[in-house]
């Protein structure tokens, strides 16, 4: 297998140097001054153990492979907000002996939220889903830093709506060999609701510094968690819960800070740090709204941190720069209207 990693940024650049690492055949996709920096010195990958300059090829988009091969796999690894444009430009790319990369090549969705398989599916035949747990962070062109050990991340894969098939125990397998746990199963999106759970912090760190009051931080987020998991049992979602997850990470992700490569915050905080103009809390902390609104069930803690952390991306905000204290009266302030 070929695996193209479409969007090769914090967890992009993570996966791809690690399967680049162990020996796998990758290619990076990526734009800007990013992509001429993996071109010109390959990818540098930092983690606790090592600081690696990988030679890997980077292209910014299907026209420069030419025709695709028939082993290629997409990851797909951009911001929520962006699968539909990135999908709609692989869709059709050839592929080698006849045929198009959407009826032919699997797709992984390597991304946050629960939107972007039933997406993909819209345009291609077979669509995987891949549960991120991966502390990572990219700030600078052609680098990326991984921060767990021994392993860097654990990856749930599993067929799109369910299932497994011998494509993804291909990919977990390749996964597993590279520095990640990689389990199979055949409810992906189980994991994958209970990672948006997890994801709905996001927007709470994007917007306040949380360690200003981390007491008051940890209540301001669990009246968001708290909001999601009554909206997902509404609507019959099933998802996986904290024991559960602990469970199956142990001690094999061990959190450790890099000299160097500071990680200010998660992916949202990191979109706000980059100035790049867009967040994805619209499929985290939004996706629980969309929920709640469909299920008749009150998520205004959820919708302000959707219109707070939209604000914060279109305004160019840097991230953490709203009081806590101010946040915090915000909350109360919803959550006395909605009731």
């Amino acid at each position: 297998m070929r695996y193209i990693i479409i969007g090769a940024g914090a967890v992009g650049g993570s996966i791809g140097g690690r399967l680049a690492e162990a020996g796998r055949d990758v290619v990076l996709v990526a734009r800007g001054a990013h992509l001429e920096a993996l071109q010109r010195d390959g990818l540098r990958l930092l983690t606790p153990d090592s600081d690696l300059r990988l030679p890997v090829t980077a292209v910014s988009g299907p026209r420069e492979l030419g025709e695709l091969r028939r082993d290629d796999v997409l990851i797909l690894c951009v911001k929520s907000q962006d699968t539909a444009n990135v999908l709609n430009q692989w869709a059709l790319a050839p592929v080698a002996g006849g045929g198009t990369a959407a009826e032919l090549l699997p797709v992984v969705c390597a991304q946050n939220g629960v939107e972007n398989e039933r997406t993909a599916l819209r345009l291609f035949q077979n669509v995987y889903g891949l549960c991120v747990w991966l502390p990572s962070v990219h700030l600078e062109p052609g680098v990326v830093a991984a921060n767990c050990t021994p392993q860097s991340g654990i990856l749930t894969v599993g067929r799109y709506p369910d299932g497994i098939d011998d494509v993804i125990k291909q990919i977990g397998h390749d996964l597993a060999e590279s520095r990640f746990d990689a389990p199979v199963v055949d409810d992906v999106m189980r994991w994958k609701y209970g990672k948006l759970l997890n994801n709905l912090d996001n927007a709470f760190e994007a917007v306040s510094d949380l360690s200003s009051d981390e007491e008051l931080a940890e209540r301001l987020i669990e009246t968001g968690r708290e909001e999601g998991i009554r909206a997902l049992n509404a609507a019959g979602i099933p998802f996986v819960g904290a024991a559960e997850r602990h469970a199956v990470q142990g001690d094999r992700m061990r959190f450790t800070e890099i000299p160097g490569a500071p990680r200010g915050g998660g992916s949202s905080w990191q979109s706000l740090a980059r100035g790049t103009g867009s967040i994805e809390t619209d499929y985290l902390s939004g996706e629980i709204s969309l929920i709640g609104r469909m299920r008749g069930i009150p998520t205004p803690v959820n919708a302000l941190m959707q219109r707070l952390s939209a604000r914060f991306a279109a305004e160019g905000r840097a991230p953490g720069s709203l009081p806590i204290e101010e946040l915090a009266q915000m909350v109360r302030d919803v959550q006395d209207s909605a009731n």
